[in-house]
Parts: C-alpha cells; structure tokens; sequence
C-alpha cells in the first residue's frame, strides 16, 4: 500500500510539471526515459541495485560518503531492506505511472483551465478542483492496478535480499514459492495461492464499491 500511494503521488507530481512545463518534444522525451526502467526486466534492475546499494562497494553509499553520511546496510538491515526494496520498485514502477497521468491530463479540456483562470481561480485552486476530479477515473484504474501486482510482488526483493534480512522483505508471493519449491509442500502452498487470489478478488471488489464517492466520470 505505502509502494503504491508514493509511485501515484510521485507518478501525479511528475506529470502535471511536465504536462505543464515541457514543450512537444521535450514531453515525448521525458515520457520515454521515464517509462523506459518499467519496460525493463525487474531481474536485471534488482541485479543492478544490488551492486548500487552493496554497503561496501555501492556507488550509493560512496556518495553518501561524500556528503558526510556514514555508511548504510542497505540491503542487511532490517529497517533498510524495506526501504530499499521499496525505493528500487518505485524507481522502477513510477514510469508506468506517469504515461498514464500524462494520457489523463490530455484528455481534460483546456476551456475548463481557462475559465477558471477567468473566475481568478490560482494553479492551486485549478489543480484541486478541476485536475484531481477529472484526474480520479486515471487514479482509480492506477489504484487498483498498483494495489494487485503490489500483492504479487516476488522478483524484485527476492533478487534484492532474498526475504531477508529475517524475513523482513519476504511477500506472499515469495512464501508461496518457497513452501511449494524449496519445501515441496505442494498442497499447503496452493492453498495459500487460492486464499491470495480469493482476497485479492475481494479487495479489488470493495475498491470499486468504494470508488463510487470519489471517482467522478465526465
């Protein structure tokens, strides 16, 4: 859920300052480089983060050190683990996030912005009132998007810190994994699958139910 809410709000902050700042190229640019980590194997990128975030070797932590910070465990400290691997999906994932934002944004009518600007309504205003419930279909689809594959998420922390450190960035993916084929608990694990993909149904149906009061269609 805290992967998801920051990869909307980041993938939201991104887009309208592009939409609003970059010129035709520069956005069809900017939406490429952006989109380009999500289009990528997660394997590789969680290899890649590995080497950046090696608390001895990383480059990440070479800088840190530059700036007067002292070494990080990134990837073997309970606390850190977490905020790696949610650092590395979000750096990965908010791509994906923004493209879509930027498809939103398009779609809302320039007269409405205009009239607004008419009526003295400021950026703030506009952004509130006019961009974020036009913006709430996009939102939706992104929320219950984000929320399934962040309960199948398996390769990204299992390259990362293989659920470790004591299980700290072990999903329910990974536990399925591992009961059925390093324990060869076959049974045990597909129930554990079945229960996933039935709460995932009833989480996803409840999303829609509750989207009702604050998703606005034109």
């Amino acid at each position: 859920g805290g992967v998801v809410s920051l990869e909307i709000i980041l993938g939201l902050i991104i887009a309208v300052i592009i939409d609003q700042r970059a010129n035709r190229f520069l956005k069809y640019f900017l939406r490429t480089a952006y989109f380009f980590p999500y289009v990528i194997s997660a394997t590789a990128v969680a290899l890649v983060w590995h080497l950046l975030l090696n608390p001895d070797l990383g480059i990440v932590n070479y800088y840190l050190g530059k700036l007067g910070i002292g070494r990080i465990n990134w990837l073997f400290s309970t606390q850190w683990a977490r905020v790696s691997v949610i650092l590395v999906e979000t750096w990965k994932n908010v791509g994906f996030y923004v493209v879509v934002f930027l498809a939103g944004l398009q779609s809302i009518p320039q007269q409405l912005y205009e009239a607004a600007e008419v009526d003295g309504a400021g950026r703030l205003q506009q952004f509130f009132h006019i961009t974020l419930p036009l913006l709430s279909p996009t939102t939706f689809f992104l929320v219950v998007i984000g929320l399934i594959n962040a309960f199948q998420v398996f390769d990204m922390p299992y390259v990362l810190t293989r659920g470790g450190p004591g299980g700290a960035t072990r999903t329910v993916v990974m536990y399925i994994y591992e009961t059925g084929f390093r324990f060869f608990n076959m049974g045990y694990a597909a129930a554990v699958s079945l229960s996933l993909f039935a709460f995932i149904a009833v989480f996803t149906f409840i999303q829609f139910r509750m989207s009702e009061k604050w998703v606005f269609y034109r």
